[in-house]
């Protein structure tokens, strides 16, 4: 598939999508999130918005997008008319096998994550080694066994 798509051309997508799989009109706004992570996509309740991760543009078929735009159509639906709209509710579940909706979208991986780093310190008196995920300034705290200067390890 292709690896972009603008955000005029999957409003009308979802909009699309929403009168042949639903029969009803989708009246809010459909956009991009490159913030989400783990998940295809994401209805907010608050705005009735559609958020769709473009990292699924790059990954997977236009099929797979197509599932997750109408995964979040089945919570978007339910929702404005005051049905179950969660994942665990009957109506949600009944709603995704009616309109071949998947109930998961495919992995997405972490694409932007970065590789763990761990932070080395060391104890200039008795040599405990400490390793930390954060950094830590080290002329705030002493060690915790001898009360000696720390060190970080380069």
């Amino acid at each position: 598939m292709k690896t972009s798509m603008k955000q005029s051309e999957l409003q009308q997508l979802v909009q699309q999508l929403s009168i042949e799989a639903f029969g009803k009109p989708f009246r809010h706004e459909a956009r991009f999130n490159a913030r989400l992570r783990t998940t295809g996509g994401r209805y907010k309740l608050l705005d009735g918005s559609i958020e769709i991760n473009p990292t699924v543009l790059m990954l997977y078929d236009r099929e797979e997008l197509i599932g997750i735009i109408k995964h979040e159509l089945c919570h978007y639906h339910l929702h404005q008319e005051g049905k179950g709209y969660r994942h665990g509710d009957d109506d949600f579940k009944k709603l995704l096998k009616e309109t071949g909706s998947p109930r998961y979208c495919k992995p997405l991986g972490k694409a932007n994550s970065k590789p763990k780093t761990i932070h080395r310190y060391v104890c200039k008196s008795c040599n405990l080694e400490y390793r930390r995920k954060r950094r830590m300034d080290v002329r705030k705290y002493r060690c915790g066994k001898c009360a000696g200067e720390i060190i970080p390890l380069y």
